[in-house]
């Protein structure tokens, strides 16, 4: 990704006066002209790069000025360590990379030091077990949006209406425990959210895009849906046999046993059909006290799970009359 390549590219100019754009786009497996454009960014953040011609030229920091090694501190590098480190659990080989040019620029005798730092905290994004299918989708999309390549799949809606989609990808976004595609939907004019694991029949067409600036504040994942008319709290009640879910799932602070034995507490979540898969999923140990709009819609769901298996149930047998 382009921020990686960005911060690897100061990275190396830190310990290295010159080198060649050539060398660069082959490290980085990109055009020269990419990195020219890379170096563009890189002087508007501030930190002036400049093509020095001739022989014995190449790429480097400006005459005269020299980027302080502690523009970033050893504990920054150690936090962008660790993010790369989660990010790179969902199979990212350049963040490996990356992560190995971060720690070259530790002096020896602070190695020990930082690599306690980067492992006080491991955030592994991945689920358990092996990703297979997801992982080659995430794989595929991260080229696509490399190359600006448009993408072609089928897509299950929520509601589960199928449809084929093309898209402009511009964004993946791993939002909860889920990944996500944000592109520019040809089919509906319109820049949509795709979830990953509702695709299918995924490919990367030959046709190239142009990309569009992103208007941050507008974007679908960020904290729109914690606005108060989004929110419904919603009161529960944990069976003492469920209080090691309910201390799983929630913070203690949030319990409060009761003379049952079992905890009460008070929520809030979107109303949606997530919320209503989520509360069913903790079965009988669960009881949604309040409100009781919520209360009923979960009594009536769960009414029709049973009723799909009634017919597996066993069936009580007619008593016989006394002889």
């Amino acid at each position: 990704m382009k921020i990686d390549r960005l911060l690897s590219i100061v990275i190396l100019l830190l310990n290295r006066p010159l080198i060649q754009a050539k060398e660069l786009a082959d490290m980085f497996e990109v055009s020269v002209r990419t990195i020219y454009r890379d170096i563009d960014s890189i002087n508007t953040a501030g930190i002036p790069v400049v093509t020095y011609q001739g022989a014995g030229g190449g790429i480097g920091l400006m005459q005269g000025y020299r980027l302080d090694r502690n523009v970033l501190s050893e504990r920054e590098l150690a936090d962008i360590f660790g993010a790369l480190q989660s990010v790179s659990s969902y199979g990212g080989e350049g963040h490996q990379l990356l992560m190995e040019k971060i720690s070259s620029v530790i002096p020896p005798s602070q190695t020990a030091a930082f690599r306690s730092k980067t492992t006080q905290m491991i955030v592994d994004l991945s689920p358990w077990g092996l990703m297979g299918p997801l992982e080659e989708r995430i794989s595929l999309l991260k080229e696509a949006l490399e190359e600006n390549t448009v993408i072609a799949f089928e897509y299950i809606s929520a509601e589960g209406r199928a449809s084929t989609r093309t898209v402009e990808p511009y964004t993946l976004v791993l939002k909860g425990q889920s990944w996500y595609l944000y592109g520019f939907c040809t089919e509906r004019r319109d820049f949509r959210l795709f979830k990953l694991l509702r695709m299918k029949a995924l490919v990367k067409e030959k046709r190239h895009y142009t990309r569009q600036d992103l208007p941050l504040k507008e974007l679908p994942w960020t904290d729109g849906w914690k606005e108060p008319q989004h929110i419904q709290p919603i009161r529960l009640h944990f069976a003492p046999e469920g209080r090691h879910l309910a201390e799983e799932y929630f913070d203690s602070e949030e319990l409060q046993q009761d003379s049952s034995g079992g905890y009460t507490l008070t929520v809030s979540y979107p109303e949606n059909d997530w919320l209503y898969g989520f509360l069913l999923s903790f079965g009988t140990v669960l009881e949604v006290l309040e409100p009781e709009h919520i209360r009923r819609r979960i009594g009536e769901l769960a009414g029709g799970v049973a009723a799909k298996y009634a017919s597996s149930l066993p069936q009580p047998q007619p008593a016989h009359p006394a002889e």
